[in-house]
């Protein structure tokens, strides 16, 4: 299934999210989230997850699709993502923002690995990495301050044993203190940024809404195929 979609991606703590988020507003369109962690129940603190209000105003896909206990891939959000597509209108505008590459790689080039050049191209926030570091140690002050270490707690309880994708998301590992959080968070941003530089043609915009909403209308929409 073909659509059009304006796409947004960026290394974490970035502010992807907040402006794909107002630029939605503007448009009455529908976010559809290319998080690799979003898509687990439960793990809203640590992920940095929208508030269910913020996901019930936009119908946005790509979140809370499996348990921790559950295995996921590239493949399985597609699929997801295309029965969310399905139940959005022709007329309502599809926004996809989000941080996993190989995401956005499966609605622009498929899931066959073949090697196509140049690689897919699409809008990547351009943010110096000093300032990506500042705003990660603030969002992982507030996340322990809502409430992260007992998040964590009570998952771990409900769901004993993790599969291996769930157990790669940052922040829910036991015996992780804030500084590894920290750290590993920070290398994280470093390799989303270099996947964008190395596996995508990256259209850099600066993270202010009104940049990104010039080359959106620039460019126009991208065609994007749900199809597996």
């Amino acid at each position: 299934m073909e659509r059009e979609a304006y796409l947004l991606a960026g290394p974490t703590a970035s502010g992807k999210s907040a402006i794909a988020a107002a630029l939605a507003r503007r448009m009455g369109a529908r976010i559809l989230s290319a998080d690799s962690m979003l898509v687990y129940r439960g793990m809203d603190i640590g992920t940095a997850k929208p508030s269910k209000e913020e996901i019930a105003e936009f119908s946005m896909g790509g979140v809370d699709i499996v348990t921790p206990a559950e295995e996921f891939s590239s493949g399985a959000w597609l699929r997801a993502a295309a029965q969310w597509a399905n139940g959005v209108p022709e007329s309502v505008p599809i926004v996809v923002v989000g941080g996993t590459g190989l995401y956005f790689s499966a609605l622009l080039r498929g899931l066959d690995r073949k090697w196509v050049m140049p690689p897919p191209e699409y809008p990547v926030i351009k943010i110096d990495r000093a300032v990506v570091r500042e705003r990660i140690r603030e969002r992982l002050n507030d996340m322990f301050m809502a409430g992260l270490e007992n998040e964590k707690k009570l998952l771990h309880e409900r769901y004993p044993v993790w599969s291996r994708t769930a157990a790669l998301a940052i922040g829910y590992r036991e015996g992780d203190d804030r500084q590894k959080i920290f750290v590993r968070t920070c290398q994280l941003a470093k390799r989303q940024d270099t996947w964008f530089r190395h596996q995508a043609t990256a259209l850099y915009v600066e993270p202010d809404a009104e940049a990104v909403w010039r080359l959106w209308m620039a460019r126009g929409p991208w065609k994007v195929n749900f199809a597996t």
